[in-house]
């Protein structure tokens, strides 16, 4: 049997749906029904875990662009429950991703950050942005204490709609990675150190276990490398995530994670935090995705263009059926997930 098949820490699987913002709500933040069956489809094609897309939790900041999902408001959370229990009845388990976007805003509106300083790159036209992006303005240390609790509060609602634990996002850019990048983060006070409010964050949620994800490379800057990524893991190793998800952001995992020691940032991850550790990028490769089990770089993999392509990839995996090709045009987020369920029942016929 496929290492990749054999069961972890409850779930059916090693294989989990990476998040993926598919911006499919009508702008309300509300959860609509093409989403309870588009992730439902992913647990009846035998992912043991589902990771959602980046979803807002307050109402002031955290939210990236307009028809990203909430979890703020009871109609939210009510809606997100009707998600939870197609996948759980279909045999699969749920986490629910608490995004903040910090300064990387994609509406035009004025985002909030560690520092007042003008982000790389300009706004993503297909989630709805144009131009560069505003300067941000910087949190207080009172602003930081309310996304702190923010942050245990969405936990709360997800617990209240039947989720089965968050992932806190910390990567690709937002806000949390906005705090570990030093050109991001020039703040003199505690929070210079940009780990102490990912620690809190992480120490903060009660309700559910809480997962971290974490990333080299950033949404508006590809380039960025961690300068000492042992000493980053060991400072935020005191947060006692449930599991660590090392994101490549469009790159492989190669790209994104092997070192030139032969050692690989999952690895690594494995060895300072202690507790399982999910690699991403390119794993659809399923030899590839067996060598990095084999070679004791992760616990599990995290599929997001094999999952598009194939929402029931592990059936397929283990049935020895050939894999669909991933067509480009499911991942633009112009693809709403009514328009991705239609593409892929053509596909079965």
């Amino acid at each position: 049997m496929s290492a990749l098949l054999t069961p972890i820490l409850g779930l059916a699987n090693r294989i989990a749906v990476a998040p993926m913002s598919r911006v499919s709500t009508r702008g309300d933040g509300v959860a609509t029904d093409a989403m309870a069956d588009y992730y439902a489809e992913f647990a009846r094609g035998g992912f043991g875990l589902v990771i959602t897309e980046g979803t807002y939790f307050d109402a002031a900041h955290s939210q990236a662009y307009p028809d990203q999902p909430g979890i703020v408001t009871g109609a939210q959370v009510r809606a997100w429950a009707r998600v939870v229990d197609a996948v759980h009845e279909a045999g699969g388990r749920i986490f629910l991703q608490l995004m903040h976007a910090g300064a990387l805003v994609q509406t035009g509106r004025r985002g909030v950050a560690p520092s007042a300083v003008q982000p790389l790159g300009r706004m993503l036209r297909g989630y709805g942005g144009a131009g560069p992006y505003p300067l941000p303005r910087e949190l207080t240390a009172a602003d930081i204490r309310a996304v702190v609790e923010a942050f245990a509060t969405g936990a709360e609602r997800a617990r209240e709609a039947g989720f089965d634990g968050v992932e806190v996002h910390g990567a690709n850019g937002y806000l949390l990675d906005q705090f570990l990048t030093p050109y991001t983060n020039r703040r003199t006070d505690a929070y210079a150190d940009g780990t102490r409010i990912v620690v809190e964050v992480l120490q903060a949620i009660q309700a559910l276990p809480a997962g971290l994800r974490i990333s080299q490379l950033k949404v508006n800057d590809r380039h960025y490398r961690w300068e000492h990524p042992e000493a980053l893991f060991e400072a935020l190793a005191p947060g006692r995530p449930a599991y660590v998800h090392v994101a490549s952001e469009g790159a492989s995992w190669e790209e994104s994670s092997l070192l030139a020691s032969g050692d690989s940032l999952t690895a690594l991850a494995r060895r300072v935090f202690g507790v399982p550790v999910i690699a991403n990028g390119g794993l659809d490769d399923a030899p590839l995705a067996e060598r990095v089990l084999a070679g004791g770089h992760a616990d599990l993999v995290s599929l997001g263009h094999g999952a598009l392509a194939n929402p029931d990839w592990p059936r397929r995996l283990a049935a020895g059926t050939p894999f669909e090709p991933f067509d480009p045009d499911l991942l633009r987020p112009a693809v709403t997930i009514e328009n991705a369920l239609q593409r892929r029942a053509r596909l079965a016929a």
